[in-house]
């Protein structure tokens, strides 16, 4: 009997125990110059919603805000409630696009769209005869403009290299968002890139792929070619202060387990190469 109490008494201090033990709390933040975000092309298929639950889930803390989730053309109390869905979520937008700039008119639209939101960082990708009109609006708006790399599947900016040389005479806010995954799909080392253009480097998306040519595609981080501590450590060598965003192209139609597996597996690659 005495055995039976002892026994229902140990299973009942066990529960209590359970019920008033915290839930799992967030990872720790990488302690580094450099923080993990999501890029909004990431969500192409989901509301802002069903993102941002997303986003919550993977602890990731920071957009770069797409205009299908806040149109260019969004009224100032469209843009202030969008920042406040983001804040009661513990999230915030740091910054806007890729945004596809074919005309003067397009850049002009997304350097105002970018003011009213305010964000100090636009994504672009311009055709190379108006990178003389980007650098204008550059020191017009006070803002850096970050060249987004397409690898092998489009004409304009395949990499680095190429970015690199079409803006290396215009404002030093205008640089490169750097696409590891399409840059390696182009033949090309980020890991080197990253070293040499570090100082034009103002945003940067991570992933992985399969293999350094265009039949190279997207995998979750760490299932590809991309040495990512080797990538990991020149973030750290060259003092990177900038954002770190997943832009996961793998079954974008539920791409959560994709997400989680990236996102964890950079941060791993974080916390054992310190």
């Amino acid at each position: 009997m005495k055995r039976t109490i002892f026994i229902l008494g140990l299973i009942i201090s066990l529960a209590v125990s359970a019920q008033n033990r915290p839930d799992p709390q967030p990872v720790p933040e990488t302690n580094e110059k450099f923080n993990i975000g999501m890029a909004g092309y990431t969500f192409r298929n989901f509301n802002l919603d069903q993102t941002l639950d997303m986003m919550q889930k993977c602890d990731v803390k920071y957009l770069c805000i797409k205009d299908f989730h806040l149109p260019l053309n969004s009224n100032e109390k469209e843009i202030a409630d969008f920042h406040a869905k983001l804040a009661s979520k513990g999230i915030k937008g740091y910054a806007v696009g890729p945004i596809y700039m074919k005309s003067e008119k397009e850049i002009d639209n997304a350097f105002e769209y970018a003011k009213r939101v305010g964000v100090k960082l636009v994504v672009g990708v311009p055709n190379y005869e108006l990178l003389p009109y980007v650098d204008k609006k550059v020191k017009e708006y006070n803002m850096h403009y970050a060249i987004h790399l397409h690898g092998p599947d489009m004409d304009l900016y395949p990499d680095a290299d190429d970015v690199w040389e079409n803006v290396k005479d215009l404002d030093s806010r205008i640089g490169m968002c750097l696409d590891i995954g399409h840059d390696t799909r182009n033949g090309k080392d980020p890991v080197e890139d990253l070293k040499k253009y570090h100082t034009r480097v103002f945003d940067i998306h991570i992933k992985d792929v399969t293999g350094n040519t265009k039949a190279g595609y997207s995998v979750e981080i760490g299932r590809g070619v991309i040495d990512i501590p080797a990538f990991v450590k020149m973030l750290r060598e060259v003092g990177y202060t900038g954002m770190c965003s997943l832009e996961h192209e793998r079954n974008m139609d539920d791409p959560l387990q994709g997400i989680a597996e990236s996102i964890g597996y950079f941060r791993g690659i974080i916390t054992a190469t310190k």
